[in-house]
């Protein structure tokens, strides 16, 4: 005997779009937690926070915030930056996010003996495999990167690795 899907559903457990809230359909039913995208507010906030922490140490460069898809969400350079910085930080950004690593812990892996030697000119859009980058995370998803550029590379790590504790992400 088959049972049609109206006479094995009743209206009281059907959910209709508009009391569902802001998750869709296939994401409430997959089970999988919705996570807050970074935000325009976040990216202020990690800005900020970088040029405090370069200020600290006495670094002039720039700072980029990329979200999930790779685009630029937040930027700013100081205006005693060399100009190369804003170029750098952007990259540095770029790669952590495509990778989902910091870029400290790339290094290595691309020297001319290492496991992805390749990887610097495997895309069409360059990576850049200097400290310097990390990625963002939130409730363990990856929602972004940023990325320093214009102190040496473990200045550039320190300060974006600042600014994301001072803002409170992953």
């Amino acid at each position: 005997m088959s049972t049609s899907p109206a006479a094995t559903t009743s209206p009281s457990t059907t959910t209709s779009p508009s009391t569902a809230g802001p998750t869709s359909a296939s994401v409430a039913d997959s089970g999988a937690p919705v996570v807050r995208p970074l935000t325009t507010r976040d990216a202020e906030s990690l800005i900020k926070a970088a040029v405090r922490a370069a200020e600290g140490i006495e670094v002039r460069g720039s700072v980029s915030v990329l979200d999930a898809g790779g685009h630029l969400l937040g930027f700013r350079r100081d205006d005693a930056a060399v100009l190369i910085s804003g170029e750098t930080s952007t990259r540095k950004a770029f790669t952590a996010l495509q990778l989902d690593t910091p870029t400290a812990d790339l290094v290595e892996l691309v020297r001319p003996d290492g496991l992805f030697h390749t990887l610097p000119t495997a895309l069409d859009r360059p990576l850049l495999f200097l400290a310097g980058g990390l990625p963002l995370h939130r409730d363990g998803r990856l929602i972004g990167a940023i990325g320093f550029g214009g102190g040496a590379p473990d200045q550039d790590h320190r300060i974006v690795l600042s600014a994301i504790a001072e803002a409170g992400l992953e």
